[in-house]
């Protein structure tokens, strides 16, 4: 399948988990995929591993600043871009009487206004390709409530609203905008989980199991085709169940 033949994909976060699947997925479809991350070791390391079509600039996704930059880079490197998938995350998790301000603006930075300030300079280079698609990756935590995350969980929560006004204001660009709801996914992020926070996870979805990086990265992919023309403003779940 060559679905992004001549295309060019913006993949934060992309050093490693489901970002990095992201990276090879469509570095596999023919994309020229740039990959950022503040892991700049891991990230340069997966971009030689792709080889050719793929590059790594090192890009911190709560400056105004770098987002410029990135894009500017991006046509430097590749001439356009054509989709943006807004993967950079955190999760801290804390009860609510051991939730400090601090916490609670370490999410906002990353998860909320890091996905805002992607979609805000990611507009003018997907204008000028015509078209384009934005993919936030929210969690099955911006669609059910979950104990222990409630500064996660409101930037989670958040991710899914923004995307739904990011769809209608920029329908009439010809770029959809689309959001990502994982459940467990064993990555790394899941590591840092307790073993029993993580056997729940997987007892309590109706599939037994967690995801895997590889099944978020393909539905990613879809989200950001042509196949999917006709999706935009949805929240999709991926999540073995745990959302019905």
């Amino acid at each position: 399948m060559n679905r992004f033949a001549g295309k060019t994909v913006v993949i934060t976060g992309a050093a490693r988990g489901q970002g990095a699947a992201e990276a090879a997925r469509f570095h596999s479809e023919g994309a020229h995929v740039v990959l950022t991350d503040v892991r700049a070791d891991e990230g340069d390391a997966l971009a030689h591993q792709l080889g050719e079509r793929a590059a790594f600039v090192r890009h911190d996704v709560t400056s105004e600043d770098s987002w410029a930059q990135l894009f500017d880079e991006t046509e430097r490197l590749f001439g356009r871009c054509d989709v943006l998938v807004n993967n950079a995350g955190i999760y801290r998790p804390a009860a609510i009487s051991e939730t400090t301000s601090e916490l609670i603006e370490q999410h906002f930075r990353v998860n909320q206004l890091g996905t805002l300030l992607g979609m805000k300079h990611a507009t003018t280079p997907l204008r000028k390709s015509g078209r384009g698609a934005i993919v936030n990756i929210s969690s099955v935590a911006g669609l059910r409530g979950f104990s222990n995350a409630i500064a996660y969980g409101a930037t989670k929560w958040a991710v899914r609203g923004m995307t739904k006004v990011a769809a209608a204001e920029l329908a009439p660009h010809g770029i959809r905008v689309n959001s990502v709801h994982p459940g467990f996914i064993a990555t790394e992020m899941l590591k840092e989980n307790s073993d029993e926070t993580n056997r729940i996870g997987a007892d309590a979805a109706p599939l037994k199991r967690h995801g895997t990086a590889d099944e978020v990265a393909a539905l990613v992919a879809f989200l950001a085709s042509d196949e999917s023309a006709f999706i935009t403003g949805a929240e999709i779940a991926i999540d073995g169940g745990w959302a019905i």
